[in-house]
C-alpha cells in the first residue's frame, strides 16, 4: 500500500483548494479525482462575496477568469416578484472553469493530482482509500472532499426525508432577450417543493439549476423537460425562460442531505465542503463553505498535523450552524406557496428586507 502525508479524496473546490494550500506550505499532498478532466456539476455556478474573497486569498481572481458580475437578485413566486441590489459583489462562474483553475494551481505548487482514479471504499480509521483499480493508498491525514456523494465505508447520517430533494442542472444557450434579462442578475423561481436558479456564466451560457422533491420529478416521468412544462402554472416565467433557450444535457444528483453537518470526525480525518456541511443551494454559499473548510483544514494540518482534525471539525460545525439553519428556513418558506407568494410581494415592496435576508446566510468563516 502506498502512503503519503496528506491524502485528498475529491478534486472539486474544497479538495483542490486544500491541495493548493498544503503544497504551498510544503506538505506535498496527493489528490485522487475520479474524473479525467474538469466538468460542470449540478451545483456551484454562483459565487458570493465571501467565496470571491477566499479565492483571492489563494491567488485566484475570478473576474480574470471571465466570471460574469452579479449585483442584483430577482425572486419570483407565481406572478409576484421582488428585485433588489445584493449587499455584496457576486459572480457567475462555471465549475468547469473554476475547478480546472484550482487544480492547475495546485499542480503548479507541487501537489500530485491523479485523475481518472475512482475510489471504491474509504477506511476512516486507517485513513485509507481502496481504489477501483485494486490499489490502496493511505495518509497520515485524509481530507474527504467528495462533495454531496458519500463513499462506501463512511456514509453520513443524513436527515431522514420521505421525499428527499434532488438536484438538476442544464446549460442553456439563451436568446438575446434572455441574456439581457439575466445581465448582472441571479434569478430565483419558487414553487411547491422546489426552486430554480438562473444566471449567466463566463461563456455567455445560462446555468439553470433546480432543487426539487424527488416525487415531483417522478410525477413528470423522470423527465426534467416535462417537469418544467408541468410547472408552467406555478412558475410561468421559469417555463417561459426555458422555452426561450436551447437546452443541453441534464445532469442530476439524488438525495441531497440539506442541513447535515459533521460535528466530529475520526482521528486524522478532515471532512471538507459538502462532506462537512450541506447548505440549501437557495443560499448560494456552498462554494464558500468548501473554500472556508479548505483554508481552515490546511492551516490546522500545517501547524498541528493530523491531530488538528477534531478541533477543525467541531469549529467548522459551530460556525456553519447559523447560516445553515437560516438557509433551511428560507428554503422551507420558498417551497411553501402560501408563504412564498406573499413573501415575494412583501420583499418587492421592501427591497431592504431582501438585501438583509441575502446577507444573513453568508458563511463568512474564511
Amino acid at each position: 500500500m502506498r502512503r503519503t502525508a496528506a491524502l485528498i479524496a475529491g478534486g472539486g473546490p474544497a479538495g483542490a483548494a486544500t491541495a493548493l494550500l498544503l503544497a504551498h506550505g510544503g506538505a506535498m499532498p496527493v489528490l485522487i479525482e475520479r474524473q479525467t478532466e474538469p466538468h460542470d456539476v449540478v451545483c456551484g455556478g454562483f459565487l458570493a462575496a465571501d467565496a470571491i474573497a477566499m479565492l483571492a486569498r489563494i491567488g485566484i481572481n475570478v473576474f480574470a477568469l471571465g466570471a460574469h458580475p452579479i449585483g442584483c437578485t430577482r425572486i419570483i413566486a407565481g406572478r409576484r416578484r421582488a428585485e433588489a441590489e445584493l449587499p455584496f459583489a457576486a459572480a457567475g462562474l462555471s465549475r468547469n472553469r473554476l475547478d480546472a483553475c484550482l487544480l492547475q494551481e495546485a499542480i503548479d505548487k507541487g501537489a500530485a493530482v491523479e485523475r481518472g482514479v475512482a475510489i471504491r471504499r474509504v477506511d476512516p480509521a486507517a485513513r485509507c482509500l481502496d481504489l477501483a483499480d485494486g490499489g490502496r493508498i493511505g495518509g497520515e491525514a485524509l481530507f474527504l472532499a467528495t462533495g454531496k456523494h458519500d463513499l462506501r465505508g463512511d456514509p453520513r447520517a443524513a436527515p431522514l426525508d420521505a421525499d428527499p430533494a434532488l438536484g438538476l442542472r442544464v446549460r442553456l444557450r439563451p436568446s438575446p432577450a434572455l441574456a439581457a434579462a439575466l445581465a448582472g442578475t441571479i434569478e430565483l423561481h419558487l414553487f411547491r417543493r422546489g426552486y430554480a436558479g438562473l444566471l449567466l456564466q463566463e461563456d455567455g451560457g445560462v446555468n439553470l439549476c433546480l432543487s426539487v422533491a424527488q416525487s415531483r420529478l417522478k410525477a413528470a416521468g423522470g423527465q426534467p423537460d416535462r417537469l418544467i412544462a408541468l410547472l408552467a402554472h406555478e412558475a410561468p416565467l421559469l417555463a417561459e425562460r426555458f422555452g426561450a433557450a436551447a437546452a443541453g444535457r441534464w445532469s442530476s444528483i439524488a438525495r441531497i442531505p440539506y442541513g447535515w453537518r459533521a460535528t466530529q470526525a475520526a482521528p486524522g480525518l478532515f471532512r471538507l465542503g459538502d462532506q462537512a456541511a450541506v447548505i440549501a443551494s437557495l443560499a448560494g454559499d456552498g462554494i464558500a463553505i468548501a473554500l472556508a473548510s479548505a483554508l481552515r483544514a490546511a492551516h490546522g494540518f500545517l501547524h498541528d498535523g493530523p491531530e488538528a482534525a477534531a478541533t477543525f471539525q467541531a469549529d467548522l460545525a459551530r460556525r456553519t450552524y447559523r447560516p445553515i439553519a437560516l438557509a433551511n428556513l428560507l428554503r422551507h418558506w420558498g417551497e411553501t406557496p402560501w408563504i412564498a407568494g406573499p413573501l415575494a410581494g412583501l420583499l418587492g415592496r421592501m427591497p431592504g428586507l431582501l438585501r438583509q435576508a441575502a446577507a444573513m446566510t453568508r458563511v463568512g468563516v474564511g
